[in-house]
């Protein structure tokens, strides 16, 4: 298997094709997303709640998500790896989005980066773009301004606010990004951003008008249990299944049943009889 380029995807957009994107931090993990056939996997920043029990993403810093995506590169060498820029890592200068973003390639050796805003971080962009780095914007809730969002809300729910979130689009595509994602919105703007747009358009909440879909791994598998999101449909119920095995082996360590024999080393032949005669 070659390793996904932006190429392929774009192809995968000419054709029709569904991308299919998951969200992910670790290296088992992302040897399983290589295996069932993932085009694209984000190390997203939500992994200050699904990994460190933060309350929310601002605590991220780029040291962790780093270090997350060079371990998700190790166990998917041939998917798509985006990067995603934590909060404070490219809003304080285009200098500063230029050289974290750049980090995620020379760490992790990531293929792309993403950052929330639309409007508002176009010159980010195109100081990213122009230093040759290919970058994913991300509208409509950004988890890292959702303060400002009135919260964890779908947005572009007026005819005035989806128009914003249309023009958020405009900006990013022209600015150079080469993908975009779109959040919790009503599908009729996601089908309005996908169909003026030429550039690759993903969504999370936001109905199937797109070019692919990316959710995260945590809440699919039932491994986050804070919250799940409306958008997220669950295939698994994993921590119901951790739970349970812990508990077996809570039970029979304390009633003696673990280790038993097969979990033992024996000592070799005729040694036993040789150690007991060296004990006092």
């Amino acid at each position: 298997m070659s390793r996904k380029s932006l190429y392929d995807l774009y192809q995968m957009k000419a054709k029709g094709e569904k991308i299919a994107w998951l969200t992910l931090y670790d290296y088992p993990s992302a040897q399983f997303g290589q295996a069932a056939g993932l085009d694209m996997i984000l190390v997203g920043d939500s992994l200050g709640m699904c990994v460190y029990g933060y309350n929310g993403t601002a605590a991220v810093t780029m040291e962790q998500c780093l270090g997350h995506a060079e371990a998700v590169r190790r166990g998917a060498p041939d998917v798509y790896l985006v990067g995603d820029l934590p909060f404070l890592s490219y809003q304080t200068s285009e200098a500063e989005a230029v050289y974290n973003a750049g980090m995620f390639l020379k760490k992790a050796d990531a293929d792309a980066v993403k950052l929330e805003g639309g409007v508002r971080v176009a010159n980010r962009v195109k100081a990213i773009s122009e230093a040759g780095i290919a970058v994913c914007g991300h509208i409509g809730l950004t988890p890292q301004s959702s303060g400002q969002l009135g919260g964890h809300k779908a947005q572009g729910r007026t005819a005035e606010a989806a128009k914003l979130i249309l023009e958020d689009a405009w900006a990013i595509e022209k600015a150079g990004a080469k993908l975009l994602l779109v959040e919790a919105v009503p599908p009729e703007v996601t089908e309005a951003i996908h169909r003026t747009l030429s550039i690759p358009v993903l969504g999370i909440g936001g109905g199937g008008a797109c070019d692919g879909q990316v959710l995260i791994l945590s809440d699919i598998i039932g491994q986050f249990q804070a919250f799940t999101p409306k958008f997220v449909k669950k295939y698994a119920n994993v921590a119901e299944i951790i739970t349970k095995a812990i508990a077996e082996y809570v039970r029979d360590v304390k009633d003696g049943q673990f280790p038993a024999a097969e979990h033992t080393y024996g000592m070799l032949p005729g040694e036993a009889e040789k150690f007991r005669q060296m004990i006092p």
